[in-house]
C-alpha cells in the first residue's frame, strides 16, 4: 500500500579563496563525509499543501506526476533552506496557502518548512516560514531556526545549505537578457562562497540609493561619497569572486568527459576584465573615480552606466563553434546541464561532498544518452537530486537507484 508523504535538503558553503587549500582529489570525496541527504521534510500551508510530512531516503529522488500536481512546488520548499527567496524568487507571502473560498483581499495561511537532515558533521533541523508572530497579518518577514535556535537572518543558512537547481523557466536562459545569466551565475557563487549573497545585496542597495539622489539633483555630497565608496568596495569585491569561479568552474568543465558538451563560458561586460593584471585597491579607485565622474551621465540615464550589474554570463558550444543562444533547445538543455554537473563537482572537489540538485523537469529535450549520462553522473557523485516529471518511463534507469514517488494534487505517495 502506498504510504502519504513529502520531502527536503542541503549541503554546506563557505569562502572560495578560503576554501582554495582544501581542495582534494577527484574521487576522494566518499573517503571524506557521506552525501548530504534530507531525511525527513514537513510543510504547512505551503503553496497548495495545508500540511504534508515526506520520509525520505539517503539517495536520489524522483517525483512524477500530472502538471500542477505540486511537484514543483516540493521542489521550492526545499530551495528555501537556503537564503534569498527560491527557486521561483516567489515574495514571502506568496508562498502561503490560500484555501478556496479565501477573501481575495486576505493574507493567506503563513507558511512554514521544516527539514530534518544528514551531514557530515551529524543531523541537523531546519525550520523557515513566514513570521507569524510579528503582530502583522500581512508581514513579509522570514523566520530562520536551526537546531531550534532563531537566527538573526536568513544568512546563517548559507554555513549549512547549498543548494543548484534547474527550472523549465531556465531553459530559455541562453535566449534572454542579461539579468537572468547574471543572476544565475551569483547563484553559483553563493554555494561556494557564502559572503556574495551580502555584497551583491550590499552593492544593489547603494546603487538604488545613488541612483535616487542623483534623481534629486545630488543631495548631499558626503551621503553620495558613502555610496559611491560602497559601491566601489563591494562592487569590486563582487568581480574577484565571479572571476575565482569563473576560472575553478572551467577547469573542471574542460576536464569532463561524456555526452555534455564543454561549455566555454566568459564573462562579458562589466568591470571584472579590470581585474587583470591588477591589484584590487586601484581597481576600486578605479571604480570609485569613475562613479564619481559619471554622475551627470547616470542621472540622465537614471542608472549606473559601470559597475558589476552590467556583467553578462556569456556561453558558447565550442563544438558546433556558436554561441548558445544560436543552439538548438536540446543543445542549450544540455549546456545548461553540463555546467550545473561541473558546480556539483565542484562544490564536491573544494568541501568533499556534493550540493543538493533540484531538477524540475530535467528530462525534457534530453534523449536517452543523455539521460543516462545525468543519472550516472548524479549517482556518481553521490548526490541526493531531487528530480521531476510527468512520464515516469523516461527514468526507468533509475529503478532500484532512486526513491520513486507519486504526486497527485498535492497528494504524496510512495512505494
Amino acid at each position: 500500500m502506498p504510504g502519504r508523504s513529502t520531502s527536503s535538503c542541503r549541503c554546506v558553503s563557505k569562502n572560495i579563496q578560503a576554501s582554495a587549500a582544501g581542495d582534494v582529489p577527484d574521487g576522494g570525496a566518499a573517503a571524506l563525509a557521506p552525501p548530504l541527504a534530507v531525511r525527513r521534510l514537513t510543510l504547512t500551508n505551503f503553496r497548495c499543501y495545508d500540511s504534508a510530512l515526506l520520509e525520505c531516503e539517503a539517495r536520489s529522488l524522483v517525483l512524477t506526476g500530472p502538471n500542477g500536481a505540486g511537484k514543483t512546488n516540493l521542489l521550492e520548499s526545499v530551495s528555501l533552506l537556503t537564503p534569498g527567496r527560491g527557486m521561483r524568487r516567489a515574495r514571502i507571502d506568496a508562498l502561503d496557502r490560500r484555501p478556496p473560498g479565501l477573501d481575495p483581499d486576505s493574507a493567506g495561511l503563513p507558511w512554514a518548512v521544516a527539514a530534518q537532515l544528514d551531514t557530515p558533521s551529524g543531523p541537523i533541523s531546519i525550520g523557515t516560514g513566514r513570521d507569524r508572530d510579528s503582530g502583522a497579518e500581512t508581514s513579509t518577514r522570514r523566520t530562520v531556526r536551526i537546531d531550534g535556535f532563531p537566527q538573526k537572518s536568513q544568512a546563517a543558512l548559507a554555513d549549512h545549505v547549498a543548494v543548484t537547481w534547474l527550472v523549465p523557466s531556465m531553459d530559455r536562459l541562453f535566449q534572454e537578457g542579461a539579468s537572468g545569466r547574471r543572476r544565475f551565475f551569483d547563484r553559483l557563487v553563493y554555494g561556494l562562497d557564502s559572503g556574495h549573497a551580502g555584497r551583491v545585496a550590499a552593492y544593489e542597495h547603494a546603487m538604488r540609493e545613488r541612483s535616487r539622489l542623483l534623481k534629486l539633483g545630488g543631495g548631499d555630497q558626503r551621503w553620495m561619497d558613502a555610496l559611491e565608496e560602497t559601491m566601489a568596495t563591494k562592487g569590486i569585491a563582487i568581480a574577484a569572486a565571479r572571476v575565482e569561479m569563473l576560472h575553478r568552474l572551467s577547469a573542471v568543465i574542460a576536464e569532463t568527459e561524456g555526452p555534455f558538451p564543454k561549455a566555454d563560458i566568459a564573462l562579458e561586460g562589466g568591470i571584472e576584465s579590470w581585474l587583470d593584471g591588477q591589484p584590487a585597491v586601484a581597481v576600486e579607485d578605479r571604480l570609485r573615480q569613475t562613479l564619481r565622474e559619471g554622475r551627470s551621465i547616470d542621472a540622465a540615464a537614471a542608472s549606473a552606466q559601470t559597475g558589476p550589474h552590467r556583467t553578462a554570463l556569456a556561453e558558447r558550444h565550442p563544438a558546433k563553434h556558436q554561441p548558445a543562444a544560436a543552439c538548438s533547445t536540446g543543445e542549450q538543455k544540455a549546456l545548461l546541464i553540463a555546467i550545473v554537473l561541473a558546480d556539483a563537482r565542484l562544490c564536491t572537489k573544494i568541501r568533499g561532498f556534493p550540493p543538493l540538485l533540484l531538477l524540475d523537469e530535467i528530462v525534457a529535450h534530453l534523449d536517452s544518452e543523455r539521460r543516462a549520462a545525468l543519472f550516472d553522473a548524479i549517482e556518481a557523485m553521490q548526490a541526493q537530486a531531487w528530480m521531476t516529471g510527468t512520464d515516469r518511463s523516461l527514468f526507468s534507469d533509475l529503478a532500484g537507484r532512486a526513491q520513486f514517488i507519486d504526486v497527485d494534487n498535492a497528494v504524496i505517495s510512495m512505494e
